[in-house]
C-alpha cells in the first residue's frame, strides 16, 4: 500500500501537464541525444532542449525558498541556470547554434513578442489605451533622464567620472538592448572617439547584460513588495480606476479556428510594422507594430472576433513557450562572463542607481499620474534598463506581470530609440 500511495504521488506531480517520471524519461531522452551529439537541429532540436530544460528550471525556481519569493522564481533560473550550462560548457556548441539560429535567424523571438504585443493590445480596454498611453511615455523619460543624472553625480563622486557614468554604464542599459542599443551605439562612439566599436562594444556589454540582471531581480523584488503591501499594486493593471479587460466583459469561448486567426492576426501587424520601418528606419519594426495595433484597436477598426482570437493565441503561447523561451535566452544571449568580468563594487553600485533610480522615479511619477506604483516602476522603469525585448520578457515574467509587455515595449523601443538621439547629440557636447 505504501508503494502504490507513493507512486500514485509522483504521478501527480505534474510538469508542463505531463506526470513527473514521464517527463523525467523525456529529459534524459533530449539530453542523452545532445551528449552523443545526435539531437536533431532545427526547430524540433531546439524546442526539445528549450521546452524541457525550461520546464524543470521553471519547476525548480517556483519551489526554491528565496528564489521563488525574492529573485524572480522560475523566470530567473530559466535563464540563469541556462547560461550556466553554456559557460562550464555543459551544452554542446552545436546545440548553442542551434538554438541561437532558432531565436534570432528563424524569428522565434519575434513570433512570440508579436504574439503578446497583439494579444495584449487588442484584449485592453480602449479606454486604459487612450489614458495611459499618454501619460506612460513622460514617465518613463522623466525617470530615465532623473536616473541618469542621479549616476553621474555618483560617479563622479565615486572617482569614476560623471560623464563616462552616463555614456558608458547609463546610456549603453538605456539603449534598446543589444541589437537595437549597443551595436548602433558603439559605431557612433567609433566615430566620435579614438577606439573601434569592437572595443565599444566590449566597453558596453557589460553594463547592458548587468543591468539586464538586476532588472530582472528588481522584478522579483517589486512583485513581493506588490504583495506586501497591496495598495501599491495593480496586481497586473497598470492604471487606476480603469480596467484592463475587454469593455463588455465577456470571453470567447476556447476555439482551436480562432487560435489560428489570432496567429495570422499577430504575423500580420508585425508585417505592417515591418512595412512602415523599411519607410522609417529610425524607429524600430516593433514600435510601428505597437502603433497599428493601438490605433487599429482605439479606433475600433478590429472587428472584436479578431481581438478575442489575438487573446486567445497570445495566451496559449505565453502558457506553453514563456519558460522555453527564457531558456531560450539564457542559451543564446547571456554571457555570464561579461558579467563576471564586470563585477566590482564601484561598477555595480553604479548600475543598480541607474536600475534603482530609474524604478524609483517611475514608481512616484506613475502614482502622480494615477497608475500603481509597481507596475509604474515595472514597465517605465526597469523595462528601460533590460536587454531589448528579451528582457521585457524576463522582467515581466519574473514579477508576474505579461499582460504589460505593449507598454515595457514602449520602454525598451522607443525609450530606446530616442536614447540613442540623445547619445548621439551628447557625444558632441561631451567629448
Amino acid at each position: 500500500m505504501k508503494t502504490e500511495k507513493s507512486t500514485k504521488g509522483i504521478m501527480d506531480i505534474l510538469i508542463a501537464g505531463i506526470p513527473l517520471p514521464i517527463y523525467l524519461g523525456l529529459l534524459a531522452v533530449v539530453v542523452g541525444l545532445m551528449i552523443v551529439g545526435k539531437l536533431p537541429k532545427g526547430i524540433i532540436g531546439a524546442f526539445a532542449i528549450m521546452m524541457t530544460f525550461g520546464g524543470i528550471f521553471n519547476v525548480i525556481g517556483n519551489h526554491t525558498p528565496i528564489v521563488k519569493t525574492y529573485l524572480g522564481g522560475g523566470a530567473i533560473v530559466c535563464i540563469f541556470a541556462s547560461a550556466a550550462l553554456v559557460y562550464f560548457g555543459l551544452i554542446p556548441e552545436a546545440v548553442v547554434e542551434n538554438v541561437n539560429s532558432f531565436m534570432n535567424t528563424t524569428g522565434f523571438l519575434n513570433f512570440y513578442i508579436a504574439a503578446l504585443i497583439t494579444g495584449s493590445i487588442l484584449g485592453m480596454s480602449r479606454e486604459l489605451l487612450l489614458k495611459a498611453s499618454v501619460r506612460f511615455l513622460p514617465v518613463a523619460l522623466i525617470a530615465m533622464t532623473l536616473a541618469i543624472l542621479l549616476v553621474g553625480v555618483v560617479g563622479m563622486l565615486m572617482g569614476y567620472g560623471f560623464v563616462e557614468s552616463i555614456m558608458f554604464i547609463a546610456v549603453p542599459m538605456m539603449g534598446g538592448g543589444m541589437g537595437a542599443g549597443v551595436v548602433p551605439l558603439s559605431g557612433m562612439y567609433a566615430e566620435a572617439l579614438p577606439y573601434t566599436a569592437e572595443e565599444m562594444i566590449s566597453r558596453m556589454v557589460p553594463a547592458s547584460t548587468l543591468g539586464n540582471v538586476m532588472a530582472i531581480v528588481g522584478a522579483g523584488l517589486l512583485n513581493q513588495l506588490g504583495n506586501k503591501i497591496p495598495s501599491l499594486s495593480g496586481k497586473g493593471q497598470l492604471m487606476k480606476k480603469v480596467s484592463d479587460k475587454l469593455e463588455d466583459g465577456k470571453k470567447a469561448p476556447l476555439d482551436l479556428e480562432l487560435m489560428g486567426m489570432g496567429l495570422l492576426t499577430s504575423v500580420a501587424f508585425f508585417l505592417l510594422g515591418t512595412i512602415v520601418n523599411i519607410f522609417v528606419p529610425s524607429i524600430h519594426a516593433y514600435a510601428w507594430m505597437i502603433i497599428l495595433v493601438a490605433i487599429g484597436k482605439a479606433t475600433g477598426i478590429v472587428p472584436e472576433r479578431f481581438e478575442y482570437a489575438a487573446q486567445q493565441w497570445s495566451q496559449f503561447v505565453m502558457k506553453n513557450w514563456t519558460s522555453a523561451l527564457l531558456v531560450g535566452i539564457g542559451i543564446s544571449m547571456i554571457d555570464l562572463n561579461a558579467v563576471i568580468q564586470s563585477i566590482s563594487p564601484i561598477y555595480i553600485l553604479l548600475v543598480m542607481i541607474v536600475v534603482g533610480g530609474v524604478a524609483l522615479g517611475a514608481g512616484i511619477g506613475g502614482y502622480i499620474v494615477g497608475f500603481y506604483p509597481i507596475e509604474s516602476a515595472i514597465t517605465a522603469g526597469l523595462c528601460t534598463t533590460n536587454m531589448g525585448g528579451t528582457g521585457d520578457i524576463a522582467v515581466l515574467s519574473a514579477s508576474e506581470r505579461m499582460n504589460l509587455l505593449p507598454f515595457a515595449q514602449i520602454s525598451t523601443r522607443i525609450c530606446g530609440a530616442l536614447t540613442l538621439i540623445a547619445a548621439s547629440i551628447l557625444l558632441k557636447i561631451l567629448f
